[in-house]
C-alpha cells in the first residue's frame, strides 16, 4: 500500500478553497486516495467536506494513502500540492 508524507503550507490552513482544490486533483486520478494525521482515521482526498472535516492547519503532517500500487505518481502530486500556497491557485 503506497503512502506519501505531506505538509500542509497553506497559510491559513485547508479551508474551503484549497480544499476543493486537492479534491478536485485527487478525484482527477484513477485511484481511490485517502488522508489522515499520523494519529488519525482516514478520509476520502477527493472530498471537499471530508477535507475540511480533518481541520488541518499549517505546518501539520499528513499521511496520503492508496490501496493501489500503482497510485505513486498520484500520491506524490498530491503531496507536492499540499507542500503548496493553494490559495494562490485561485
Amino acid at each position: 500500500m503506497p503512502e506519501r508524507y505531506a505538509t500542509v503550507q497553506c497559510s491559513q490552513g485547508l479551508h474551503a478553497r484549497p480544499a476543493a482544490a486537492l479534491a478536485r486533483e485527487a478525484a482527477a486520478t484513477s485511484h481511490r486516495i485517502t488522508i489522515r494525521r499520523p494519529d488519525g482515521n482516514p478520509v476520502p482526498a477527493s472530498s471537499t467536506l471530508m477535507l475540511l472535516s480533518l481541520g488541518l492547519k499549517e505546518g501539520e503532517k499528513v499521511i496520503l494513502t492508496s490501496d493501489d500500487e500503482t497510485a505513486g505518481p498520484a500520491l506524490d502530486q498530491l503531496a507536492a500540492l499540499l507542500a503548496t500556497e493553494l490559495d494562490a491557485q485561485g
